[in-house]
C-alpha cells in the first residue's frame, strides 16, 4: 500500500512539474512576435486626414477608447473623452474571460511610445512591455491593413488632446491567461485596393473594420461554421438589455438580399442628422451597440463598396431577434 501511495505521489509531483514548466515556457516564449521596428513616420496632411477618417469612421478605434452616452440611441461619443479610454469589459457585462479596460491612447499615455511600438501594438496586439492584449481589440484584422493606413492612424493618435486616464492591467481567467499569449502573430499586411474596384475595396474596408467579428455568431471566441455575416452575436447594454447583430448576408428572407444600395446607404446617412444623432432613449427601450453615429461619417462611396461586397457573401437563412429588454428577473 505504501508503495502505491509513494508512486501516486511521484505521479502528482511529475504532473505539477510538467504544468509549471509549460506555464513558464508560455510565459517566457510568448507572445512570439518580432520586436518593434525602428519606424519613424513623417506626418503629412494627407496621412493625418486619412488617419482621422479611419480611426473615427472605419476602424472606429474611438468607439472603445472613448466614453459613450447610453442615454441616447447608439451611444454616441461623449464630448471631451476622445481616446481617453476606460471602457470596462468583464464577465458580467461582456461575457469575456476576465476583466479588461480600453486603454488611454492619447499622448498622455502614449507619448513615450515609439512609432514602431504603436505600429506593433495595432497590428499584433502586443504592448510596449511585451504583454498581449485580449483580442476584443481586433488586432488580427488590423494586421491585414495596408501599412500606410496603419501609419495614418498613428499620425492621427499623436494629434489627440492629452487626456488623463490610467486604468488597471488586464485580469485574465485561467487558462485564458496562457492562451492569450499564443494568439498574437506577426502582421501580414495587405494592400489597399483601388477604390474603383468596388467589391475588393469593400472587402478591404469590412476586413479592417472587423465587421464580421460582430456580425458572425461565435462560441468561445470561434466563429460558427456557415454563419459568416449571418448575425446573432449577443451584446449586453449597460441597462442589462440584450442586443444582437443583424444578418448582413444577401438572404432574401432574413438578411439584406432585397435591399438596394440606396436603402443600405440611407441607414447610415440618417445618422448624419443632428436630431437623429441625439435621439434620447430610456433603459429597456430599443437601443443598439452599433456605433451608427461613427460609421455614418464614412463616405457614400465607401459605404456603397461595403454593400457591394456584402452582396457577394453566401446567403444564410438566420432570423435574428435584434433586441430583448431586461426584465430584472
Amino acid at each position: 500500500m505504501q508503495k502505491w501511495v509513494k508512486i501516486a505521489g511521484y505521479v502528482v509531483v511529475g504532473i505539477v512539474l510538467v504544468v509549471v514548466i509549460m506555464v513558464g515556457f508560455l510565459s517566457l516564449a510568448f507572445p512570439k512576435v518580432s520586436p518593434p521596428s525602428s519606424l519613424t513616420i513623417t506626418a503629412t496632411p494627407e496621412l493625418l486626414a486619412r488617419g482621422e477618417y479611419l480611426a473615427n469612421h472605419v476602424t472606429v478605434c474611438m468607439d472603445c477608447h472613448s466614453s459613450r452616452d447610453w442615454s441616447k440611441f447608439s451611444g454616441p461619443l461623449v464630448e471631451g473623452t476622445l481616446g481617453k479610454g476606460g471602457d470596462k469589459f468583464d464577465r458580467q457585462s461582456a461575457g469575456v474571460p476576465g476583466v479588461f479596460y480600453a486603454k488611454n491612447i492619447t499622448p498622455y499615455s502614449m507619448k513615450e511610445w515609439s512609432d514602431g511600438e504603436i505600429y506593433r501594438m495595432i497590428t499584433t496586439g502586443v504592448r510596449k512591455n511585451g504583454e498581449p492584449v485580449f483580442p476584443l481589440m481586433p488586432y488580427l484584422a488590423y494586421g491585414k491593413m495596408d501599412p500606410e493606413d496603419v501609419k495614418s492612424i498613428i499620425v492621427y493618435l499623436r494629434t489627440l488632446q492629452p487626456l488623463e486616464g490610467t486604468y488597471p492591467d488586464a485580469e485574465f481567467d485561467f487558462p485564458m491567461n496562457l492562451i492569450v499569449r499564443t494568439i498574437p502573430a506577426d502582421a501580414v499586411p495587405g494592400v489597399r485596393p483601388d477604390p474603383s474596384d468596388t467589391i475588393k475595396y469593400g472587402q478591404y474596408l469590412t476586413s479592417i473594420a472587423a465587421c464580421a467579428d460582430c456580425h458572425t455568431k461565435q462560441e468561445k471566441g470561434e466563429r460558427l461554421p456557415g454563419m459568416y455575416f449571418a448575425g446573432g452575436f449577443e451584446f449586453k447594454l449597460p441597462s442589462g438589455d440584450l442586443v444582437r447583430s443583424a444578418n448582413l448576408t444577401p438572404s432574401h428572407e432574413t438578411g439584406i438580399g432585397l435591399w438596394t444600395e440606396d436603402i443600405f446607404l440611407g441607414k447610415f446617412k440618417a445618422y448624419r442628422d443632428s436630431t437623429v444623432r441625439n435621439k434620447p432613449v430610456k433603459p429597456h427601450e430599443l437601443n443598439t451597440i452599433m456605433p451608427w453615429t461613427m460609421y455614418a461619417g464614412m463616405t457614400d462611396g465607401d459605404l456603397r463598396s461595403i454593400f457591394r461586397y456584402l452582396q457577394t457573401v453566401d446567403p444564410v437563412e438566420h432570423k435574428v431577434e435584434k433586441f430583448t429588454a431586461h426584465t430584472g428577473q
